[in-house]
């Protein structure tokens, strides 16, 4: 059974740099794209950033890009999303998901991440300013 740890939250001043991590188990990473998400309070939640399967192309929504950078170990099962210029905006929950790729899973993680059936906990990331 597929199951996705996420871990790097915490406590960040405004401008520092974070690195998430998710680390996934009971699939071959490299079947699947991942996807990072975050939801604030009040808010509903967002795509942050995709990685595809094998090319390794990517997507960030317009806040981050420039910023964050999704990337992946597929030898260690694990999908990095590193944080940087952080600000108080970026304040959030943030969740990783996989999705097949057979079912067009770029395009859902980025269009319709709800489609997915794996997620993680979520890791608390704070920016104060």
């Amino acid at each position: 059974q597929e199951h996705l740890v996420e871990s790097g939250g915490g406590l960040a001043q405004s401008g520092e740099s974070r690195r998430l991590s998710c680390a996934v188990s009971g699939l071959q990473l490299e079947n699947v794209v991942v996807g990072w998400f975050r939801q604030a309070p009040g808010k509903e939640r967002e795509t942050v950033a995709c990685i595809g399967d094998t090319d390794h192309t990517t997507y960030y929504t317009n806040s981050v890009r420039g910023r964050f950078t999704i990337s992946r170990d597929n030898a260690k099962n694990t999908v990095y999303l590193n944080m940087t210029s952080l600000e108080a905006e970026d304040t959030a929950v943030y969740f990783c998901a996989t999705f097949p790729v057979i079912s067009g899973g770029f395009r859902l993680c980025i269009l319709n991440p709800s489609a997915s059936n794996s997620w993680g906990q979520g890791t608390q990331v704070t920016v104060s300013s």
